[in-house]
């Protein structure tokens, strides 16, 4: 066993054991163990629990993400005090500055990308296991969880002709009776990108103050609105389709969540906010993140022993004749 395999045998164990769950279940239900539609429902159910169990950080994104956007207007005050200036003791300076206002407003840029960076190692496993189950070896051994017998089912399954191992780039460039593995791919494909370029546009357009549509924090998400998919399409390529499934079933659960949160409990401030509190106003509902108003019960009560009772005029001793 070489070093990376040594290195993703914990990830390979865990998502083969809940692959090996889930097909067990399915087949229990009266799926056929053989067909590719139980391969792949047994992925998207392997995609719903990674994504149930990091909602507690899809939660801390979306407050880190808040958080950044309500300090913009003092980051770029900093970014304007330090404009020009390049010597190192300046960079120092304002570096610090910016790690007190973080820690002032308890926010954290590196919780924004948490979620995403949590899956990779599922992600990777499941590509390195898609790569090893041609192999003799593992064919008679098994791997991880999977038993011998479920490797070979794994890998010999197909989806409306395609199967589980199979990639794009390889079929594309050496048989072209392929075909319909590169019309499958590049769906998938095309679906990935479609979905990751409509969640993180829905973001910028919706749930974005107009404060933070402005400055460094505004350039970094419009970077991400093109770049994401272009990696999605470099990358694509090369994934097999089972990567490919757990990938789009990914970007769609994220696209989902994500407009569910920002229909729901949209950032102060951004348009998402005023849709919800026009939605609010045509059922009879006060504005979310309105201040009530003072109430008679609000206002300071008067001190002393007679509080609430009225001065008594004092009556005065009338002189006797």
């Amino acid at each position: 066993m070489g070093f990376f395999d040594t290195l993703m045998t914990p990830f390979t164990w865990a998502v083969s054991f809940i692959l090996s769950l889930f097909h067990t279940a399915l087949t229990f239900l009266g799926l056929d163990p053989e067909s590719g539609w139980n391969w792949t429902l047994s992925i998207i159910l392997l995609v719903i629990v990674i994504r149930v169990i990091l909602i507690p950080l899809f939660v801390r994104q979306i407050k880190s993400q808040r958080g950044m956007q309500i300090i913009q207007p003092e980051v770029q005050k900093l970014q304007a005090k330090y404009k020009g200036k390049k010597d190192p003791v300046s960079r120092q300076a304002m570096a610090q500055e910016q790690q007190a206002l973080f820690k002032k407003h308890k926010v954290n840029p590196f919780m924004t990308c948490l979620p995403l960076l949590a899956q990779m190692p599922v992600f990777f496993a499941l590509f390195w296991m898609l790569n090893r189950m041609r192999q003799e070896q593992y064919q008679q051994d098994g791997y991880g969880a999977l038993s011998a017998g479920e490797v070979q089912s794994f890998d010999g399954s197909e989806l409306l002709g395609v199967g589980m191992s199979d990639i794009f780039l390889p079929s594309f460039q050496s048989d072209p009776t392929e075909w319909h593995v590169v019309i499958m791919t590049s769906i998938m494909i095309v679906a990935m990108v479609l979905t990751q370029f409509f969640t993180q546009k829905q973001l910028m357009s919706k749930n974005m103050s107009e404060a933070a549509l402005q400055g460094q924090f505004a350039q970094t998400q419009k970077m991400m609105l093109y770049m994401l998919p272009l990696v999605f399409v470099i990358g694509g390529v090369n994934f097999p389709v089972g990567v490919l499934i757990y990938w789009t079933a990914t970007n769609f659960w994220t696209m989902g969540q994500q407009w569910w949160v920002i229909r729901n409990n949209p950032t102060p401030g951004s348009l998402a906010e005023k849709e919800l509190n026009l939605r609010r106003a045509a059922k009879g509902l006060p504005p979310i993140n309105e201040k009530p108003e003072s109430t008679q019960e609000d206002k300071p009560k008067p001190t002393g022993k007679h509080r609430g009772q009225q001065a008594q005029p004092s009556k005065k001793k009338r002189k006797k004749k």
